[in-house]
């Protein structure tokens, strides 16, 4: 039995200046694509972090349920469905891929999805800024459990030690009343080197679970835009260069969005397995390896 990546959906570009917005699209267009009807979800995982205009409250995955228009009838008969939010940076995607792998284990619901996506608090626009470093993207990962070898593997994480490489807050004692529409984000000097190290560890650790190296092939976080380059190089493991030109940080939606371009474009088809590697701020990083089904069932 293995948890395994039954649809996509990613919105990038224009017309995506919101991340509620933008997470629930693509959440839509992977039901879309597996055929499911939205009351077969159980539960909605949200592992965005940057969100429309600050919000606190309420959960932004509650928001985004609602948007994706999952679990809004209320009959005695109707299934049930929930959402919440694991915000862990970078990593959270992979965080919320063990959530989903328990949850579906224990056979309470046949299929989680998974979202994510950041965006400017003010919707100033979907590319990234001299000021905020995160471009505005969206991610949909579709998971249910089947039999055979295929699915998700452990989910190996690091935590550097030393002070944290990269902090975004809002910074209440200057921002007066732009407290809506304004964020700041701090980057160490060597946070590229430090997030780097911790990716090389993570990655490492989920190879060494066993692969064959002449189908594996590297999907990776990149907070620079040479990092997935060099991580590629450190690992020995090709990487996967599903965004074209586009090599802007999307965040939290670089592993579903890589993924999504990859089988879109054929770029998996001669690959058996994947290693996902996200990593940042902490600097903290995840690794997982992913071993695909059958082509026509991806």
């Amino acid at each position: 039995m293995g948890v395994v990546i039954t649809a996509t959906g990613a919105v990038r570009g224009a017309g995506n200046a919101s991340a509620v917005e933008g997470a629930a699209r693509a959440a839509r267009d992977a039901l879309t694509s597996a055929g499911a009807a939205p009351e077969t979800v159980g539960v909605l995982v949200n592992a965005g972090i940057y969100r429309d205009s600050n919000m606190v409250e309420p959960a932004m995955g509650a928001l985004i349920q609602k948007a994706a228009g999952i679990g809004l009838e209320y009959r005695a008969d109707d299934p049930r469905s929930f959402s919440f939010d694991l915000m862990n940076g970078a990593c959270g995607v992979l965080n919320a891929v063990q959530v989903a792998s328990a949850i579906l284990v224990t056979g309470s619901t046949g299929r989680v999805l998974v979202v994510s996506g950041d965006t400017h608090p003010a919707l100033t626009g979907t590319d990234a800024t001299e000021d905020f470093p995160y471009a505005t993207a969206s991610g949909a990962l579709l998971l249910e459990l089947v039999e055979g070898p295929a699915g998700f593997g452990p989910v190996h994480v690091e935590l550097a030690d030393g002070p944290v490489a990269v902090e975004g807050f809002v910074d209440t004692a200057t921002m007066g009343t732009t407290g809506r529409s304004a964020m700041t984000v701090i980057r160490a000097d060597d946070a590229e080197r430090r997030i780097l190290d911790a990716a090389v560890t993570a990655g490492a650790r989920a190879l060494a679970d066993g692969v064959d190296p002449l189908s594996t092939v590297l999907i990776s976080s990149r907070p620079t835009p040479g990092f997935a380059a060099a991580l590629s190089a450190k690992l020995g493991v090709p990487l996967v260069a599903a965004g074209g030109e586009d090599t802007a940080d999307v965040h939290t939606a670089t592993i579903p969005l890589d993924y999504h371009r990859a089988v879109a474009a054929g770029l998996l088809d001669d690959a058996r397995t994947v290693l996902m590697v996200a990593a940042g701020a902490g600097p903290s990083a995840a690794a997982c390896l992913y071993h695909l089904p059958e082509p026509n069932t991806r």
